[in-house]
């Protein structure tokens, strides 16, 4: 959920945070439920599928304990995804582990559907993993965060500590490589 679907009743994560800093605990479970799917979805986009919900339980414990030093030049949503991607990289160097290819349980689908929908689900599945696995990490991260999560280019280029310009030219390179393997 990002700041412009919220509702008119709902408090911008900027009043939550001021709630919490408070002392007010519901403004931080509120928080967690706001924004966990999203870092959840960005976690596993990265490899980190056997551990999501301990990283995005990591994720919120580091934001809530350095709180104080979230100046807001960002979105919460994208301060998060940073300290996510920073957990998943101090993992990854700590067990030396590549990018995960597991396949999406059958469980996963929060859908119904019938045969004939699930072969051609399980065919389009397959080769946009397939389109995917054949772009660079930081083409996928760039992908992932862009189309998944709908950030923009300046707030992909702040959770990945790169520059618009470059977020863009990533993206764009991921689209062509994507497009030219699905037209395959």
């Amino acid at each position: 959920m990002t700041q412009a679907t919220l509702q008119a009743d709902e408090p911008s994560d900027g009043a939550l945070i001021a709630r919490w800093k408070t002392g007010d605990q519901r403004a931080a479970t509120l928080l967690v439920e706001r924004h966990a799917s999203a870092v959840a979805r960005f976690v596993a986009s990265l490899g980190e599928r056997r551990e999501v919900e301990e990283v995005v339980q990591d994720t919120f414990v580091r934001a809530f304990a350095s709180l104080d030093g979230f100046r807001a030049d960002s979105s919460l949503k994208t301060w998060l995804f940073t300290i996510a991607r920073n957990l998943v990289r101090d993992r990854a160097r700590g067990r030396r582990r590549r990018w995960s290819t597991d396949p999406i349980e059958e469980h996963d689908a929060v859908t119904t559907h019938d045969a004939l929908d699930q072969v051609v689900a399980d065919e389009a599945e397959q080769r946009m993993r397939h389109a995917v696995a054949g772009l660079s990490p930081m083409q996928r991260q760039v992908f992932t965060l862009r189309v998944a999560e709908g950030l923009s280019y300046k707030e992909i280029a702040q959770v990945l500590g790169s520059t618009e310009g470059a977020t863009r030219v990533h993206y764009h390179n991921a689209m062509r490589v994507i497009k030219e393997r699905l037209d395959d």
